[in-house]
């Protein structure tokens, strides 16, 4: 029996739209990195891109546990000698937070033209609103990634 490769006109995308609000942002980094990427389907292949679209609304209300946001370090670099600037994670989250919620996804994602092309497949909104109602995007629940209060 020849081994099953799925074809383009099998892979149908969905989309889905995250509530980041009180998510811990590394379990919500790794679910939606698994959507991004299709592990979540069964004609997973590693080689193509069968996943879906993903919007995660409320990037400024996610969680780092620990210490995280003031011990952790984001670099960037200019590419100068000398060029190379950081600041803490709270410091990206409070300037940034897309940014900062897009760039961890990215970490988990690929280093290749098959990372890119699952990345361009994530949008992320700071606010409660996002312009891709027009998809009817299905809600995607992340179990165990909210912040427990205790």
């Amino acid at each position: 029996m020849p081994t099953y490769s799925p074809k383009a006109t099998d892979i149908t995308r969905r989309w889905y739209v995250v509530d980041a609000d009180g998510l811990v942002l590394g379990r919500l980094a790794t679910e939606v990195a698994r959507v991004l990427r299709g592990k979540h389907r069964p004609i997973y292949t590693p080689h193509l891109d069968t996943g879906d679209h993903v919007i995660i609304v409320n990037a400024d209300k996610v969680v780092l546990t620990a210490n995280k946001a003031t011990q952790k370090k984001v670099f960037r670099h200019s590419g100068f000698p000398g060029g190379i600037t950081e600041q803490t994670y709270g410091e990206a989250l409070a300037r940034k937070p897309a940014d900062a919620v897009r760039r961890t996804i990215r970490g988990m994602l690929p280093k290749n033209r098959l990372g890119r092309q699952q990345l361009s497949k994530l949008k992320v909104y700071a606010g409660p609103t996002h312009p891709h109602a027009a998809q009817q995007p299905q809600p995607l629940e992340i179990d165990g990634a909210r912040r427990r209060t205790a």
